[in-house]
Parts: structure tokens; sequence; C-alpha cells
């Protein structure tokens, strides 16, 4: 029976045996708590207020089983109420119509409005009863839903993620729709391959991409032939779970002072990525650990957060952006990224420094001569990635190993399935 306690933690318990990666139902019950609290809750920092919605993309191979998590999660969301769910496929025109209310007035699928519709809108409005312009984005198959190289509504979907006031968009063969402060969440998956025609390489550092949070899954190898369904009690005591997270977490979130220390001492030494691909990501990590530290709280249907709180959605968040760079893959490297990545991993794998003949003799096969892997290994320490001491090269601590020391991290607060991926 799940635990009121925590919902991140029932709602794990919930999942049971899976074949899914333990990491995409975690990260998928963290992306429905924040579309089922909704624009009601938010947290005041400075000038603007921080909201619990998530962009989420579950990313991995076509074996990783990224739909599964998608769906139950869906599955116990609309359980317990909530009734905003994006269409499967859909246009940035639609899109708009239907976060403001105005989606079930299209005449055909160009997104042209008849004149007897205009009309009747234009009398009596285009809303016939109260609309509350939040929406989530489910989609096993993001590219579905967007289509390929999308960059208008990429960029659409990154303005909407912490959009605050009314937002004003001129609809195509149509009206100009105004929507109330919108919520938008995302829970999608997608493979690596799929990714990149989704985002075309010049999205790297721009809207959307920023917002994203990447989730890798390595497929588990689990074969399970009569998967136990859900005793239907335990799926009722969650979705009302749910429903009191809605009804008791609206208003301002607080911080502890504890909370509030914790979260500046984070934030005062917060850095880079390894990977340059996600130097545009760090400049919203903090909105993006704010979140997290919100969905934790409501978690245990709290409105204060408190250094546990904080604890928890750094370690996750930390988790997670380790192993982003794997969820690219290939996806917007430059043209000897590999090289130096295995530059990199051959000197981890090694206890002592390495001098450039040791290194040469796992690359030989690569590079056309030595003086392309000089380059190589030049670039990698003006980029702080390796460490040259006297003629030899190390690598420096990765960042999961600088994590385990890290008195802001506890991957105790991990499964042990997730815990095996932390090297």
């Amino acid at each position: 029976m799940p635990s009121s306690q925590n919902f991140i933690s029932s709602y794990l318990q919930y999942i049971g045996d899976t074949e899914s990666p333990m990491v995409y139902h975690r990260w998928s019950c963290i992306t429905i708590l924040g579309a089922m609290v909704g624009r009601d809750l938010s947290f005041t920092h400075g000038h603007f207020n921080i909201k619990a919605n998530i962009y989420c993309m579950l990313l991995g191979t076509a074996g990783a089983r990224k739909s599964t998590p998608i769906k139950i999660a869906i599955r116990l969301l609309t359980k317990a109420g909530y009734s905003s769910v994006s269409a499967d496929k859909t246009s940035k025109e639609k899109f708009l119509l239907d976060l403001s209310g105005a989606g079930d007035l299209i005449a055909d699928e160009q997104g042209k409005i008849s004149a007897e519709e205009m009309m009747e809108m234009n009398i009596f409005g285009a809303e016939t009863k109260a609309h509350i312009p939040e929406i989530l984005i489910a989609a096993d198959e993001f590219n579905i839903f967007t289509g390929n190289g999308n960059l208008e509504f990429l960029a659409l979907l990154g303005q909407l993620w912490d959009y605050e006031g009314i937002f004003k968009n001129k609809v195509k063969n149509s009206r100009s729709v105004e929507i109330d402060n919108p919520y938008v969440s995302i829970l999608a998956g997608n493979t690596p391959t799929s990714f990149s025609l989704a985002f075309p390489a010049e999205a790297i550092g721009q809207g959307i991409f920023s917002r994203l949070i990447l989730i890798h899954g390595e497929p588990t190898g689990k074969r399970i032939t009569f998967p136990r369904p859900p005793a239907e009690s335990d799926t009722l005591e969650l979705a009302k779970q749910l429903q009191e997270i809605k009804a008791k977490c609206v208003g301002k979130i607080e911080l502890s002072k504890g909370a509030e220390k914790l979260i500046d001492a984070i934030y005062q030494s917060m850095g880079n990525l390894p990977d340059v691909r996600f130097d545009s990501y760090v400049s919203r990590k903090f909105a993006h650990l704010v979140k997290l530290c919100i969905i934790c709280a409501v978690s245990r249907l709290s409105k204060r957060i408190e250094e546990a709180d904080v604890i928890y959605a750094n370690t996750m968040l930390t988790h997670a952006e380790s192993m982003m760079p794997k969820a690219l893959g290939e996806f917007g490297k430059s043209k000897n990224s590999d090289i130096s990545h295995k530059v990199i991993q051959v000197l981890e794998s090694s206890f002592t420094p390495l001098s450039i003949k040791d290194i040469w003799k796992n690359v030989t096969n690569d590079l056309e001569n030595l003086d392309r892997l000089k380059d190589i290994l030049s670039n990698l320490v003006l980029a702080d990635k390796i460490i040259a001491d006297k003629g030899k090269f190390l690598a420096r601590r990765s960042m999961l190993e600088e994590a385990h020391v890290n008195k802001f991290v506890d991957f105790s607060l991990l499964t042990s399935e997730e815990r095996k991926h932390i090297s």
C-alpha cells in the first residue's frame, strides 16, 4: 500500500518491478506532480514567480521502454481528475487555441474559423465556461506532436515555460489569442536520432533547449512476461493523494531558514556542466532546482520547502544532469568530439598520468597523425576537461565523482537501480 508521507516514494513503490528504467518513472511522476499543482502555486523570486511546471523528455534507444512510464503516469493523472492533456498531434495555431480555450471552435485542420463561429464568438465570447489555461503535452513520440524541425513551435514552447502575464499571439488565418498566465508542462519520449530531427543543431543555446530536462535511461534487460497489475485500491489512493495536493497546495511557497541558506550555497557553487552543449541549460539551472524543490515539498503535502527537500531536489537534478550528455548522443557534437571523449575515457581509466605516447596507442586508428592528438589534448586542457602535469595528462574527476563528496547531494535517496549508473 502506498504511503501518504511522500508522493514520489509512494509512486515508485506503486510501480514495482518494471522493464522500464526507474529513472523514467521517477521523472514521469515529477512531471505529473508539477502539472497537477498548476499555476496557482508559485515561489516568489524577486520581481518574478517560479512555478512547478516541468519540461521533461525521456531519451533512450527504441527498446528502452519510454512509452510505458508516460502512459502509466498520464493514466493516474487523469484518474485524479486532470483533463488538460494535449492531443497526440497538433499545430502551433491549434495548440494556442486549445490553451486559450477556443480550440473546439476550429473548423478544419488548417486552423480556420468559420464566419458563423466567429460571429458566435463575438456575440457570446469564445468561452462558455471558465477556462484555466493549463496543458500537459504528453507525447510518447515528441516528433509526432510538433513535427520535425519546427523551430517556430519549439520557440513558442520555450517562451511559455516561464511566461507571466497576458500572452498574445496572432493565430494564422484567424483572430489573435490572449492567454492569461499560461501554464505548460511536457512529458515526452524520444530517441537520440529522432531528437536530432526535432531539434536542428542550431537549436542548441536557444529557448526550449535550456528549459528541457533530458532523462537518459539504459535498457534494464528485464523481461517480465506477465507484469502484475496494481491493486485498484492503490491506484485510487495515489489519485486521492494527487487530488489532495491540488486542493491544499495553493498560494505561495515558503522557505525555511535552513532551506534558504542551502539553496544559496548551491547557487553560489553552481558551475558549467562538462559538456559545452549544455551551456545554455546552466543559465536556467537555478530555476530547475527551485521547481524541483517545490515539487519535493508538495510531495509531502507541504507549501514550505525544508532542507531535506533541497537535498532531495538537488540529488535528482544532479543525477539527471550527469546522464544528459549520454541522452543527447552525437547531437550537436563537434568534428573531433568523439575522439576527445575517447581520450577522456582513456585518462579516466588510468590511475596514473599518461604520456602522449600512451594515449596515442589508444587512438592511433582514429587520427591521421600525432599533431591532431596534440591539438585535441591542448584544447581539452584549455577547456579544463583534463590536467597537464610535467608532460603527462590525467583526467579531472567526473561530475558524479565530485557529487559523491558534495554535501548538497545524497545518492542514497535514489533507488538501487538508479545508483548502478553512478560511476
